[in-house]
């Protein structure tokens, strides 16, 4: 058995050094920040860095892929958001649900520089927002649905934005895209993994049966019904230990190698994949003013 306590996820690449020092330079070309977390962990999914690099400029705060996150939760933490200060709302990029009032929100967070453009002869001077967040969370996706066009790369895992650049949307918004940033060291080790369960960090980081066995101490403290579901597994097996959970996952899903003994990592792989696609349902492992 695989020792699952000792690595930590860690993942500081070079080009997110530079993402930061591009943010500072761009800052003052900017009216706003928008930024994206994901919903199902809208703490962890936060970079503390940026709130100090973009505390100078009106925030609004994008839950999204809150389709697959619990929908209770996600409107605790629109009112947590908005109570501190920022504007919120929760969507879903892939889809598009909840874009249509991203313009009503832009014209609320910003009705002061708007009526200050009227003010100077400038009305239709056009609003700019720098989109931020870290890696994964759905940024491109985001600019491409609101621009119409698929003028950035996308793709279900981390590192693909690289460079900054800027795109046009309808209704005078202009739109900076930045590559995902991490901060250089998660203080509590429990952000990382959660970070590695939704593929903010690459998977190379850590291996497969040492995300599934965290991921499944999670959800066996809050959502032990969803596995027995999905899994068709005894509720009694969701006591065991994670990898003993697991090797049960495993072989009742036939997943055996030769001599009998479950594949785990194969097992692994199909918990991380279905827990992301979202087929264990809609679930969100943080809450405003509950220590996860």
């Amino acid at each position: 058995m695989a020792d699952f306590q000792k690595q930590t996820v860690q993942w500081f690449p070079g080009h997110m050094a530079k993402t930061r020092r591009k943010i500072k330079e761009n800052l003052p070309l900017v009216d706003a920040v928008v930024e994206l977390v994901d919903a199902r962990i809208p703490v962890s999914s936060r970079n503390p860095e940026l709130d100090e690099l973009t505390s100078s400029k009106p925030r609004i705060i994008l839950l999204n892929k809150c389709d697959v996150a619990d929908a209770n939760a996600t409107a605790e933490w629109i009112r947590y958001f908005e109570a501190s200060g920022a504007f919120a709302m929760a969507v879903d990029c892939k889809s598009g649900k909840g874009l249509n009032k991203f313009d009503d929100l832009v014209r609320e967070a910003l009705k002061d520089k708007i009526q200050s453009n009227i003010d100077k002869g400038m009305p239709g001077r056009a609003l700019r927002f720098m989109v931020v967040g870290i890696p994964n969370t759905g940024k491109s996706t985001f600019i491409n649905k609101m621009s119409g066009r698929n003028r950035l790369k996308t793709a279900d895992r981390p590192g693909v934005t690289r460079t900054s650049q800027w795109v046009a949307c309808g209704g005078g918004i202009e739109l900076l895209d930045t590559p995902g940033v991490l901060w250089p060291k998660f203080d509590d080790p429990a952000v990382g993994d959660k970070l590695a369960f939704i593929g903010s960090v690459k998977d190379e980081i850590l291996d497969s049966e040492t995300i599934a066995v965290r991921l499944l101490d999670v959800l066996k403290e809050d959502y032990a019904d969803r596995l027995t579901e999905r899994y068709k597994i005894d509720a009694s097996d969701c006591q065991l230990p994670s990898y003993e959970l697991l090797e049960k996952i495993g072989a009742a899903r036939g997943m055996k190698i030769r001599g009998g003994e479950v594949d785990t990592e194969r097992a692994a792989n199909t918990l991380l994949d279905e827990y992301r696609g979202g087929k264990l349902g809609r679930l969100t492992f943080e809450r405003p003013g509950r220590k996860s």
